[in-house]
C-alpha cells in the first residue's frame, strides 16, 4: 500500500493562509490608492487655497488703500468759497512749501547730483540721461490733466503725487545702508525717473491750483516775492552744501559717497515737510469740466492767441538752451577760470536777480508782461552774445571784468523775463481750462528746450575744428598793427547762434495779445523817471536824516508804502 506523501500544498490551512495574504495585499493596495488620491487632492487643493488666500490678501490691501485714499481725498477736498483770511493763509503756506522744495532740489539735484553720479562711476550717456530726465518727464503732465478731470481735487493730487515723488528720494538716500555697494547708477536713474514722473504730475495740478488761489491783481508781486526768497535760500544752501562736500573730501575722503546719500535723506525729509505745508493750503473749488480729456488737450492748440504764446516760448527756450547750458563749461575750459570764480559769478547773477525781482513784479502788475519781455530780452540777448568776446587775448583781467558785467545784467534781465513769461501763460489761460493750457505749454516748451543742448552737443565737435576771425589791420611807417575784433571757435559759435535765434523769436511777440498792454517806450520813460527821482530822494533822505529826524521817518514811511 503506497505511503501518503506529506506535502505543504496538501495541508488544510493552506487556503486560509492564501486568503489572509490576499486580504493584506488588497488592504495595502487600497491604502496606497487612498494615500495617493488624498495627496493628489491636497496638491490640487493647496494651490487653490493659496491662490484664494493671496487674492483675499490683495483685496484687503487694495480696499485699505482705496479707503485711505478716499479719506485723504475727503480731508483735502476743495472749499466752495475762500475768505480773504483763508486766501492769505494759503499764500503763506505756499511760500513756505516752496522754500522747503528749494532746499530739497539743492540737496538732491543740479551740480551735486552730477557729482554724485560721477563718483558712482556713471558714464557720459548716463550723466546726460540724468540731466534730461526733469525735462522729458514733463510729457506725463497729460496724465495729471486726466486725474484732475476725473477727481476734481487738485490739492489731493498734488499732495499725494508729491509724497510718492519724495519717497523715491528717501529710497535713494537709504541705498548704502540697505543695499550696500550692490546698487549701481541704473538703480539711481530708475528711482529718479519715479521721482520726476510723479513730480511732473504734481506740478501740473499745482499750476492750475495757483491760477485760482493767487489773486490776479497781485500775481506778479506774489511770485516775484516767492522767487526772491527761493533764490536767497538757494544761494545759502548751495554754499553750505559745497563747503560740506569739500570738507568731507579733505578730512573724510572715504565717507564722500555716504555724504551724498545723506544729502538725499535730508532732502527727502525737508521735502516731506513741504508736502505737509502744501496740504495746509486751501483750494478753491474749480468748476467741473464735462468735456473729454482729449478735447481739453486740443483747446490750447485751437486758441490762436495762446498758440502764438506757445510758439514764441518754445522758440525762445530753444535759442537760449543752445548757449546758456555751456556758460560754466566755457568759463572753466576756454577761459581757464577755477571753479571758485565760476561759483562767484553765478552767485553775482543770482544776487542781481534777487535785487530786481520786486521791481519787475510791480511793473508786470502795473503794465503788462509783454512790455517787460520787450525791455529785458534785448539786454539778455546782448549778454549771451557778449560771452563770445570774453576769450579775446586782452588778458584775464579783461575777461573777469566783462564776465562780472555780463552776470550782473543777465541776472537782472532773466529775473524779469522768467517772471513775465510764467505770468503771461497763467494770465492768458482761461480759469476753467488753466491746467490743460499750462500743461500743454510746458510739454511743448520742454521738448524744444531738451532738443537744443542735444543738437549743440552733436555740433560741438564740428565747430571745435573751425574758426572765424575778424581783424582790423593798420599799416604805417612804423609797422603793422592788428586789432582782433571777433574770434569765434568752439562754444563761441553757440553764443552767437543762440543770440541771433533769440532775436528772431522776439518777432513773434507782437502777435500775442495781452490785456492791459502798454507801450515799451512809456514804461522805459517811467522807469528812468523813477530812477532819477529815487536818486534825488536818497540825497534828500540823507540831508533830512542829518538835520530833521522827524521828517525823515515820515518820508521813509511814504517810500515804503509806495514799494508795497
Amino acid at each position: 500500500m503506497p505511503q501518503a506523501c506529506y506535502c505543504y500544498e496538501n495541508q488544510p490551512w493552506r487556503s486560509m493562509f492564501v486568503q489572509r495574504n490576499d486580504m493584506i495585499s488588497h488592504l495595502n493596495t487600497t491604502r496606497r490608492s487612498l494615500i495617493l488620491s488624498r495627496t493628489e487632492n491636497i496638491s490640487r487643493l493647496l494651490p487653490m487655497q493659496a491662490k484664494k488666500l493671496f487674492k483675499d490678501c490683495c483685496n484687503i490691501f487694495l480696499s485699505g488703500i482705496v479707503t485711505g485714499l478716499t479719506r485723504i481725498m475727503k480731508f483735502l477736498s476743495p472749499s466752495v468759497k475762500l475768505t480773504d483770511e483763508q486766501t492769505q493763509s494759503g499764500l503763506r503756506y505756499i511760500v513756505k512749501e516752496s522754500l522747503a522744495g528749494e532746499v530739497m532740489v539743492n540737496l538732491t539735484g543740479g551740480t551735486f547730483l552730477v557729482s554724485m553720479a560721477v563718483f558712482m562711476g556713471a558714464s557720459n550717456f548716463q550723466i546726460g540721461l540724468l540731466a534730461s530726465l526733469p525735462i522729458f518727464t514733463n510729457v506725463f503732465q497729460l496724465a495729471s490733466i486726466w486725474l484732475v478731470h476725473t477727481f476734481n481735487n487738485r490739492r489731493a493730487i498734488a499732495v499725494l503725487t508729491s509724497v510718492v515723488a519724495r519717497l523715491a528720494l528717501l529710497i535713494i538716500g537709504a541705498i548704502p545702508f540697505v543695499f550696500g555697494k550692490s546698487a549701481n547708477v541704473n538703480f539711481l536713474i530708475a528711482l529718479l525717473t519715479v521721482h520726476y514722473f510723479f513730480g511732473s504730475l504734481a506740478s501740473a495740478s499745482w499750476n492750475s491750483w495757483m491760477k485760482d488761489l493767487v489773486p490776479e491783481k497781485t500775481l506778479g508781486q506774489y511770485f516775484s516775492y516767492r522767487t526772491r526768497l527761493m533764490q536767497i535760500l538757494s544761494i545759502t544752501t548751495s554754499l553750505l552744501v559745497a563747503f560740506f562736500i569739500d570738507f568731507m573730501k579733505v578730512h573724510h575722503p572715504d565717507m564722500v559717497n555716504t555724504a551724498y546719500f545723506v544729502m538725499f535723506l535730508v532732502g527727502s525729509g525737508v521735502g516731506m515737510l513741504g508736502v505737509y505745508l502744501l496740504s495746509k493750503a486751501p483750494e478753491p473749488k474749480a468748476e467741473p469740466d464735462s468735456g473729454k480729456v482729449l478735447t481739453s488737450f486740443q483747446k490750447p492748440l485751437r486758441d490762436r492767441n495762446f498758440r502764438k504764446l506757445i510758439f514764441f516760448n518754445s522758440f525762445w527756450s530753444f535759442a537760449l538752451d543752445l548757449a546758456v547750458p555751456f556758460f560754466s563749461v566755457y568759463m572753466m575750459k576756454t577761459i581757464g577760470l577755477p571753479l571758485s570764480y565760476v561759483m562767484a559769478f553765478t552767485i553775482l547773477g543770482q544776487l542781481s536777480s534777487i535785487s530786481s525781482l520786486k521791481l519787475w513784479g510791480r511793473y508786470t502788475d502795473r503794465y503788462s508782461n509783454k512790455t517787460i519781455i520787450r525791455i529785458c530780452a534785448p539786454v539778455y540777448i546782448s549778454c549771451i552774445m557778449a560771452m563770445a568776446f570774453t576769450s579775446l587775448p586782452s588778458g584775464q583781467l579783461y575777461s573777469i571784468i566783462l564776465l562780472a558785467v555780463i552776470n550782473i545784467f543777465s541776472g537782472i534781465s532773466t529775473a524779469g523775463i522768467n517772471l513775465a513769461v510764467s505770468n503771461i501763460g497763467i494770465k492768458l489761460a482761461p480759469r476753467e481750462d488753466a491746467m490743460s493750457y499750462m500743461a500743454v505749454k510746458n510739454i511743448i516748451v520742454s521738448l524744444c528746450a531738451a532738443m537744443a543742448p542735444l543738437l549743440a552737443g552733436m555740433m560741438a565737435d564740428y565747430f571745435s575744428h573751425h574758426e572765424l576771425e575778424w581783424n582790423f589791420q593798420w599799416q604805417g611807417a612804423h609797422g603793422v598793427t592788428v586789432i582782433q575784433m571777433i574770434s569765434l571757435k568752439g562754444l563761441n559759435f553757440f553764443f552767437v547762434i543762440g543770440g541771433l535765434l533769440a532775436m528772431l523769436s522776439l518777432r513773434l511777440l507782437p502777435g500775442i495779445k495781452e490785456q492791459g498792454e502798454v507801450e515799451k517806450d512809456r514804461v522805459v520813460g517811467y522807469m528812468h523817471k523813477r530812477i532819477r527821482s529815487g536818486m534825488r530822494e536818497n540825497l534828500v533822505l540823507r540831508s533830512i536824516a542829518s538835520y530833521r529826524p522827524g521828517k525823515f521817518s515820515v518820508l521813509l514811511k511814504k517810500r515804503f508804502s509806495e514799494w508795497q
